[in-house]
């Protein structure tokens, strides 16, 4: 009977802590205060923070290419990318942080190939503009298959993969899209057939007989891969609008590099490393392509090494 008595008057004290908490939560800052127990409750730090629809802007488009917001299919669509990518705020935070990082090494690269600017934010929406390896074993910021890799001449082998060298790997990209632009006739159903396969995106034109991605029912994926596409572009560079506040000070920037040229076997890349006082992973930081601790070169072909500036870097056990 005791312990009866002693678990009802626990659980009376739970209720009234409980209660108690529930009123300081509708308020600002305050304390529940028992004989054993002291709770603070912060002020709700998002006061004023509201969840809203998000206004479309009605000039829309991919790559100069408008959308067709009057059908109220495409428009639904449309704005579920924006508030799915807009209320992922961690994600869409690390996005343009990273953008103001590798955008200028893309966006000359885009232009000197005549592709459209809007195409650096597909190497986002593939990738999060990380080195990132699909199940399938699609690679790097844009997500090169090892045959498509090799086919537009990058070297890819167990000493290294090109497809994580953002500047090569960026003009297969071009290639690529140049290719199928070609064979579509515009930029958005050649990003379409860029995640889906140029010959899946035939497939569904032929079968459906249609020619414009707007009209096409497509899987999951490739259905989203445009709106999303345009969604991210709209949020990274118009942040304030979407209710982010960004300084200049909170992106990320590149570390700047000089290079030196390799022709000969690396037999040890920590090694090499420390030549340049810095260590291995700040080595491989600034060229991922290269996936093994050595360096085979029997060619004696000739490879261009990224060395950060000094000052970037603590100093580390790799200068001793």
């Amino acid at each position: 009977m005791k312990h009866i008595k002693n678990i009802l008057a626990v659980i009376g004290l739970l209720v009234v802590v409980g209660s108690l908490i529930f009123a300081a939560q509708s308020n600002n800052t305050q304390k529940v205060v028992d004989s054993k127990t002291t709770i603070e409750v912060d002020k709700n730090v998002a006061s004023g923070y509201k969840i809203s629809a998000i206004e479309i802007p009605s000039d829309l488009n991919f790559a100069g290419e408008p959308v067709p917001l009057e059908d109220p299919e495409i428009m639904e669509r449309v704005d579920r990318e924006f508030l799915v990518n807009t209320y992922w705020q961690s994600n869409a935070l690390l996005l343009m942080k990273r953008a103001n990082k590798y955008f200028p090494i893309i966006e000359p690269i885009l232009a000197k190939n005549g592709i459209p600017d809007d195409f650096k934010y597909l190497a986002v929406a593939e990738s999060a503009l990380t080195n990132d390896v699909s199940p399938a074993g699609a690679t790097g910021f844009w997500q090169i298959m090892k045959a498509t890799g090799k086919e537009y001449g990058l070297e890819i082998n167990s000493n290294v993969d090109e497809r994580y060298h953002v500047e090569k790997a960026t003009q297969v990209a071009c290639e690529y899209l140049k290719k199928w632009k070609k064979r579509f006739g515009n930029w958005t159903l050649t990003a379409a057939a860029y995640n889906a396969g140029p010959a899946g995106i035939k497939r569904y034109m032929d079968i459906q007989k249609v020619d414009d991605y707007y009209d096409l029912l497509l899987g999951q994926e490739t259905g989203r891969y445009v709106f999303r596409i345009m969604a991210i572009k709209e949020i990274v560079s118009n942040p304030d609008k979407y209710g982010f506040a960004v300084e200049q000070d909170d992106f990320y920037n590149a570390v700047p590099t000089f290079s030196v040229e390799v022709d000969s076997a690396v037999t040890s890349w920590a090694d090499f490393a420390k030549l340049y006082e810095i260590n291995y992973k700040i080595l491989k930081r600034h060229n991922p392509w290269l996936r093994e601790p050595h360096l085979n070169n029997a060619s004696g072909k000739k490879y261009v090494i990224e060395i950060p500036n000094k000052g970037y870097y603590r100093a580390t056990s790799a200068g001793q």
